[in-house]
């Protein structure tokens, strides 16, 4: 069978991989090629806008339904890792959240050797990626593919937790993705005309027609082709046959933090070691390939009530703060009018939450290849709670969520709370109470990160280290997390990743 050759091929259509094939195909000369794993559409839930309804996409067609090691730090846990498979990738079934979070987050990369990665410069690729009105031009923008429409108003329990953060002592912001983010705010999300906007709806359905555009669905990567040192192209499958197309420029990984480090080892590419161990030939010994691997951590405290606000579309409240002084902001409060169970395990109404999640993790774990075959999921290990440091920064989250849930503006809104509960006050109980309840904020990063070591995967260039013609640009390149939910950061690295390769900042029309 004789290979499709194209200009660029993109592996992976989520997040990264719909604005790259929309960014790279915009020059009619330009062949560009998308492989995604899954379908083109799925559930009809995907476009609904409530975040809750994520919980009824997990397990579905169009879920990964990845989960992790059993984690030693929160009692042995193993924690569902639900990751896009459909178009959109995981902006089509997360919380829809959009939020760039503290411009620390970023400049700290630089500081960890991402040459030239900083918030400033990753400024106007925020910017090119969304349209919002009403804000400050200079930092939001005014013409990109994600509409970010005006937040709904608030029901009466959304005001009163505007209120609670504002009597803690927490900062009201007019824009959480503005110049200043520390503090209280409204939360942003993807939903445009009362239905979900993944990145799929915003950057790649409006220029499927390209002629020069060309989309595979149900394609499963099995394997770079590298020769000579130089990638050369992709062999996947479809329906079980076993199809090459080859990139007469450049291929680029945009699989995210799981599917990029774990396509490179499959084909060589990693840690020379497990490579063998896995019975896989050394094409590239880049020992950094599926290191650094962390996640937000999350926990809650639950209220309940005897009074519920009106059902239907309300604005949400995000606080970001930190947990001593003299650090960055570190921890993102959210508020949350369910009751929700420990470990995402569901919802009950009759009350709500408050959700403290830990924005820069100390604790790194790693990803590696449960075998040399490509259907076998990989062995995720975020070592949760690994590092000491992490788990006192959860307790004052803790403890600020409760302080929070313990204002006058809430007061009409609580009868008790049900976790952790009254028996939970010392650090010693707010401790074990974090380790059977922690759990995932879903957003893993940091397997094939930016740098100039050598645990570096990548150049600040996005290139790979050691192999010609590859690129990587999707979360698995963060230094470390950002300090917000990650699918803002994912669509401005994408965004600037296109740049290199084409150096145009022309935008999809």
């Amino acid at each position: 069978m004789t290979a499709l050759t194209s200009d660029y091929v993109v592996v992976g259509g989520g997040t990264a991989g719909c604005v790259l094939a929309a960014r790279l195909s915009r020059d009619p000369g330009t062949r560009v090629v998308l492989l995604e794993a899954g379908e083109s559409s799925g559930p009809a839930e995907m476009s609904y806008p409530d975040p809750l309804a994520a919980f009824s996409l997990w397990g579905s067609s169009v879920d990964w339904a990845y989960s992790t090691t059993a984690q030693p730090g929160t009692e042995d846990a193993v924690h569902p890792w639900p990751r896009g498979k459909v178009l959109g990738g995981s902006s089509a079934i997360n919380g829809m959240v959009h939020h760039r979070g503290h411009p620390d987050s970023y400049d700290v990369w630089e500081k960890q050797g991402a040459t030239d990665w900083n918030y400033d410069s990753l400024l106007p690729f925020f910017r090119r990626s969304e349209t919002v009105e009403g804000r400050d031009p200079y930092v939001r923008g005014t013409d990109g593919p994600m509409r970010i429409e005006a937040i709904p108003a608030p029901n009466p329990l959304a005001e009163a937790a505007f209120c609670a953060a504002a009597e803690a002592g927490h900062t009201p912001l007019e824009d959480g993705n503005g110049w200043v983010s520390e503090g209280v705010s409204w939360r942003e999300t993807n939903v445009a005309e009362g239905r979900r906007q993944s990145a799929a709806d915003a950057y790649l359905l409006p220029v499927l027609a390209r002629p020069n555009l060309t989309v595979i669905t149900g394609a499963h990567a099995r394997r770079l082709l590298v020769e000579g040192g130089r990638c050369r192209g992709v062999e996947y499958t479809v329906a079980g046959e076993v199809r090459t197309v080859l990139a007469d420029r450049e291929t680029v990984l945009a699989a995210g933090a799981i599917g990029s480090p774990q396509l490179l080892m499959l084909s060589g590419i990693g840690p020379a070691d497990h490579l063998r161990e896995t019975g896989i030939e050394v094409l590239a010994d880049l020992p950094g390939v599926g290191g650094n691997l962390h996640d937000h951590v999350t926990s809650y405290v639950v209220h309940t009530s005897d009074q519920q606000p009106p059902s239907g579309p309300t604005a949400e409240v995000q606080v970001l703060t930190r947990s001593s002084a003299g650090v960055a902001p570190d921890l993102l409060l959210l508020f949350a009018g369910a009751a929700l169970r420990p470990r995402w395990t569901g919802a009950d109404p009759g009350g709500h939450s408050i959700l403290f999640s830990l924005m820069d993790p100390s604790s790194r774990g790693t990803l590696r290849l449960r075998s040399a075959d490509p259907a076998a999921p990989p062995l995720m290990d975020p070592a949760y709670l690994s590092d000491d440091r992490d788990l006192d920064r959860l307790v004052v989250g803790l403890r600020l969520a409760r302080e929070l849930g313990g204002t006058k503006a809430l007061a009409p809104w609580r009868t008790g709370e049900s976790f952790p509960g009254a028996d939970v006050q010392d650090d010693e109980s707010c401790r074990a109470y974090l380790r059977s309840t922690a759990s995932t904020y879903f957003h893993p990063v940091g397997t094939c990160r930016i740098g100039t070591d050598e645990l570096a995967v990548v150049d600040p260039q996005l290139r790979v280290r050691s192999v010609a013609g590859l690129r990587i640009a999707d979360a698995s390149v963060m230094p470390s997390i950002a300090s917000a939910p990650t699918n803002a950061t994912v669509l401005a690295i994408a965004e600037r990743a296109a740049h290199f390769m084409t150096g145009s900042p022309g935008l999809v029309p």
